[in-house]
């Protein structure tokens, strides 16, 4: 046992459970005032339902005893095993109840980052269930797979250090089909939709940037030379990003936007998640560069295809995700993480392969049950409210409060 690591990932574990909050925020300021309360909620939410589902099954469901690479057996089920000694054949220095708690307030930001695709239409009561069958169908299963001793994709020797795949490509892919099924909100594409608090969603990405240091550094699971290195990238990616998305919006709308400063340092450090732990500082910078301007010409081809992705979580989330763990196989050096492998630029090229199975999986994984249980969700409890309850607003309809007293 290291009181410094354990510290360290507890740190880590309070940073990451702050983003939910920034999500929140980041969400809240851009849809209308009408619906603050409701997009707020749905982030907010998320830390009760999904933090008592970890405890009672996910957990051990994503991270217990291997069956066939598949899933986590539930012999870790209510936490029962789960102590103060350390998680066996996984991280030696910190006790075991510690990783649990890191490991949750991931499972708690993911299906928070749905909510983005069917921002202002949800039924709330359908949510709270969408939520638990979806951690129990999507993420639990693919945390196992890429994360878990004995997981399929991790015995493949897929790189992803902080969630690319298990994070971001879960959660951007299974948006695509929520704004698929759910469908356009009213009056999408006539009635003005801007965002009606953009200080907001700027705290709101500065609380994100500033809790993926736990995120991606806390993923190193002990205070080191790859938790620095992990630190380090994610600033520099965050920081290109930022200015590569602004650059790329003001060459083709002709103004630099605050709201594609806040977008593009999320797509940084989407993309940077998978790589984090594996790359040097430059490539970083590079994979920030990309990401900004791929993630933002995504945004913008949204609107060509014509689907309601309320807040952009495809473009940045799924297209982020999805880029970030493809550029891991390209950049990935085991000087940084000896734990790691080299990329196809240090002389590897069948990471890259290993890297695209590991997202094409997930992709159609998390798409094809995501759309199958919206579909069935929808037949039995309906997941939209009505259409005059989406005129009012969530905030009155749906909680029977106003975020604004004027």
């Amino acid at each position: 046992m290291n009181n410094g690591d354990t510290a360290f990932l507890l740190l880590s574990a309070a940073l990451v459970m702050l983003m939910t909050p920034g999500l929140a925020l980041f969400y809240g300021g851009m849809v209308r005032r009408k619906n603050i309360l409701g997009t707020v909620m749905q982030s907010f939410i998320v830390l009760g339902v999904v933090s008592i589902e970890w405890v009672l099954v996910g957990y051990s469901m994503a991270f217990g005893p291997d069956v066939a690479g598949i899933i986590g057996d539930l012999s870790w089920a209510g936490l029962r095993g789960v102590g103060m000694e350390p998680y066996p054949d996984y991280v030696a220095t910190v006790p075991h109840q510690a990783f649990m708690i890191y490991q949750m307030m991931f499972a708690v930001i993911t299906p928070a980052l749905i909510t983005g695709a069917f921002a202002e239409r949800f039924k709330f009561s359908t949510f709270l269930v969408f939520t638990v069958l979806w951690a129990l169908l999507v993420y639990n299963p693919v945390a196992h797979w890429v994360w878990g001793v004995g997981g399929w994709i991790r015995n493949l020797g897929a790189l992803d250090f902080a969630g690319g795949t298990v994070v971001h490509i879960t959660s951007g892919v299974s948006a695509l089909a929520a704004a698929m099924v759910v469908w356009k909100r009213k009056g999408f594409g006539t009635e003005n939709m801007a965002p009606h608090n953009l200080p907001m969603t700027v705290l709101g990405a500065a609380i994100l940037w500033f809790g993926w240091f736990g995120f991606n550094a806390g993923s190193a699971l002990s205070a080191g030379q790859v938790s620095t290195s992990a630190f380090v990238a994610t600033h520099i990616a965050a920081a290109a990003a930022t200015l590569s998305w602004v650059f790329a919006e003001w060459i083709h709308r002709g103004k630099p936007t605050v709201l594609g400063a806040a977008s593009g340092c999320v797509a940084g450090l989407v993309g940077i998640t998978p790589a984090a732990g594996f790359v040097t500082p430059l490539p970083a910078m590079v994979l920030g560069l990309g990401a900004g301007v791929i993630c933002y010409s995504a945004v913008m081809l949204k609107g060509k295809i014509g689907y309601d992705d309320s807040l952009d979580v495809v473009g940045v989330h799924c297209v982020g995700g999805t880029f970030g763990a493809l550029v891991t196989g390209l950049i990935a050096t085991t000087a940084v993480n000896a734990g790691g492998a080299n990329g196809l630029f240090y002389g590897n090229p069948k990471q890259l392969a290993v890297q695209a199975i590991a997202v094409g999986v997930t992709l159609v994984y998390s798409f094809v049950v995501t759309f199958l249980l919206l579909k069935v969700m929808d037949m039995t409890m309906g997941l939209r409210v009505t259409g005059e309850d989406e005129v009012m607003g969530l905030d009155l309809t749906q909680h029977g409060e106003a975020g604004y007293n004027w």
